[in-house]
């Protein structure tokens, strides 16, 4: 067990499907592992899932202009990544994701605003915090 391991038996992660922002937490976890593994195309197939279709469009012109990947806003895979819920209104749940970029003292953070569909629990949005 390394020291990021939890005990035999104890809970890393609950939630609930009718949680937006559980959703996004599931998404990122699924999404990094993935490109992580390099696994293409389950990270797409993630992306047809847990993101609108209207934003899957922005993304993919987002990614051509900046030669980057969308979701993770960068070209690299991060060492960890947290989300946490912001605000409501509107329609929308707003979840801020903080990505971790390598590990100790000199580890880099990116947070990120992600923005999902109340009414569908879709992400919607995704945008430097």
């Amino acid at each position: 067990m390394t020291d990021t391991d939890t005990a035999e038996g104890s809970a890393v992660r609950g939630g609930s499907p009718d949680s937006a922002a559980d959703r996004v937490a599931d998404f990122y976890g699924a999404y990094i592992d993935a490109v992580s593994d390099g696994t293409d195309d389950l990270s797409g197939e993630l992306r047809a899932h847990y993101l609108t279709e209207d934003f899957r469009r922005r993304l993919a012109a987002w990614e051509e202009a900046n030669h980057a990947d969308g979701v993770l806003r960068a070209q690299d895979v991060p060492t960890r990544w947290e989300v946490r819920y912001h605000d409501a209104g509107a329609g929308h749940l707003f979840t801020t994701v903080t990505l971790t970029w390598g590990t100790g003292p000199d580890a880099g953070h990116t947070r990120l605003a992600v923005q999902s569909d109340l009414s569908t629990r879709l992400i919607s949005d995704i945008e430097d915090a």
